[in-house]
């Protein structure tokens, strides 16, 4: 795609600063020592000078030395079961699509990048950060308890009570939602495995690195994941929970307490999915 340049009258976009975003973020209301889920997209930010690393530091900065910042770093080209990889293999003969899954990558926490945009990706390599093991819904985490979040993510509770989601729900975090849509909040997943006491299953499979440097394939089942009602669920909530809104560079951002979210979004959904 074609870049677009600034019309002859109108003179060019300024970038955004990491002061900037520092600033936009307290006027937002994220306080020192907070934990916040970050759901991010940096090019909805604007042109930011010094990229995604200077949205982590701005980030870091903020909730400063005793609060944490956390962010899904999940991965979909590992596994056969993601939405990703069905479209990839939609037009792929069964011989092309065999021929594909052989060369997938392998899960590893240490080196497999964030699927989940630059600003995850930015945290998850930044210094001190922590990511949780889980080959599909990884996390990662920045902050003095930063390994603790990121243990034990069970690999059949994607985003469930035993994963760091469920940990940061009885944290009191907030969830800041930088240039993205309910679409994306990862709260409301784990609504999905407490909104009722047999919540539906299926199947997953991925490939993770094993032990010497091998490939191993992991199937196992869990809650089905279904974000088509987020953005539905979220304008019924905004009505009822009080969220901060404001501008973070030139777009803008929410901040979202999260266990009062998914309260809502669970009762929301014991009311239209039972």
């Amino acid at each position: 795609m074609r870049g677009h340049s600034a019309p002859a009258d109108r003179p060019a976009q300024r970038p955004v600063t990491s002061e900037q975003i520092v600033r936009d973020l307290r006027l937002l209301g994220v306080k020192p020592a907070q934990t916040l889920l970050v759901h991010a997209s940096l090019s909805a930010l604007g042109a930011v000078a010094g990229g995604a690393s200077a949205v982590v530091r701005a980030l870091r900065q903020v909730v400063g030395p005793e609060g944490h910042l956390v962010a899904p770093t999940g991965t979909e080209e590992n596994s056969t079961t993601s939405r990703a990889h069905r479209a990839r293999i939609a037009r792929l003969t069964p011989e092309q699509a065999l021929a594909y899954r052989d060369t997938m990558p392998a899960f590893d926490p240490a080196s497999m990048p964030s699927g989940m945009g630059a600003i995850s990706e930015a945290l998850r390599t930044a210094s001190g950060a922590v990511r949780s093991a889980h080959p599909q819904s990884s996390f990662a985490a920045i902050g003095p308890q930063a390994d603790l979040l990121m243990a034990d993510h069970r690999i059949d509770c994607h985003l469930g009570p035993d994963s760091p989601l469920g940990k940061l729900d009885k944290m009191n975090a907030q969830a800041l939602m930088l240039g993205v849509g309910y679409w994306s909040f990862t709260g409301f997943h784990l609504a999905e495995y407490t909104y009722t006491s047999n919540p539906p299953l299926r199947s997953y499979s991925c490939v993770v690195r094993a032990a010497g440097g091998g490939r191993c394939w992991m199937t196992y089942d869990d809650v089905v994941l279904d974000d088509n009602e987020f953005e539905d669920i979220g304008k019924s909530m905004e009505m009822e929970l009080a969220v901060n809104r404001g501008l973070v560079g030139d777009v803008q951002c929410r901040l979202v307490p999260l266990h009062p979210a998914v309260e809502f979004a669970a009762e929301w959904m014991r009311r239209h999915r039972i």
